[in-house]
């Protein structure tokens, strides 16, 4: 069964009670340090507000609260049930953390209200991508930083194997048994293979605005940070 885009997050409620132990355990750990990596590329403004698109269950939002302890962050997914996976996570941070119901091709906010955004292994999911980066440029303040953080392809071509069989073959099975919903899990492998990646993605953060756009290849290629400006 093939899942479409724009019910996807539908897909994302149903296996939300194990998306994160499904995360660790696929990824043996490394999600971590990605999302650690791309935290680390927005820069330290006081007072900033900084958005999180697709935010899940919350992982990078914490990670940016631990970062940004002063600064006014928000998480914004289409799939409520995994924001209430992520409303206990952030609670500590108070009101400096907020939540709400959002998709990244119409994201609830005024146009240049915030100083940095993320994205992790979301934009794919998104109907229409390139609306979604004229979105993100919108809602972003000038001098503001994007940075999103997506699965692409390794280039060696020994890695790129191993990669796509784990991808095709074991990640179904794995992740079908953790969460009990093979299809979700299957959805991920065709989404990644068919999602662009590299300087085709950063060519479309140039279309939607985006300046000095850089990309950084992590773990051989299996994931990439995509930074640009506004």
């Amino acid at each position: 069964m093939l899942i479409e885009k724009r019910l996807s997050w539908t897909m994302f409620n149903r296996i939300a009670p194990t998306y994160d132990r499904a995360n660790r355990w696929l990824s043996f750990g490394i999600d971590r340090y990605w999302r650690k990596r791309l935290v680390a590329q927005i820069p330290h403004k006081v007072g900033q507000t900084i958005v999180d698109l697709g935010t899940g269950t919350g992982d990078v939002l914490v990670a940016l609260a631990r970062r940004f302890r002063d600064r006014h962050l928000i998480g914004i997914d289409p799939a409520e049930d995994m924001l209430n996976l992520a409303t206990p996570k952030v609670a500590k941070w108070g009101p400096q953390v907020q939540l709400k119901v959002g998709s990244a091709d119409d994201i609830p906010l005024d146009a240049c209200s915030v100083d940095a955004l993320t994205m992790a292994f979301a934009i794919r999911n998104v109907p229409d991508v390139p609306r979604a980066l004229q979105e993100m440029y919108r809602i972003m303040k000038p001098g503001g930083t994007a940075c999103i953080l997506e699965f692409s392809i390794p280039t060696n071509l020994l890695i790129k194997r191993l990669y796509l069989f784990y991808f095709r073959r074991i990640i179904p099975v794995f992740g079908g048994l953790i969460s009990g919903d093979r299809a979700a899990y299957q959805y991920l492998n065709v989404s990644v293979e068919a999602f662009p990646y590299g300087q085709e993605f950063a060519e479309l953060m140039k279309k939607a605005g985006f300046s000095e756009v850089t990309v950084i290849s992590m773990t051989c290629g299996i994931a990439s940070i995509y930074i640009g400006k506004r």
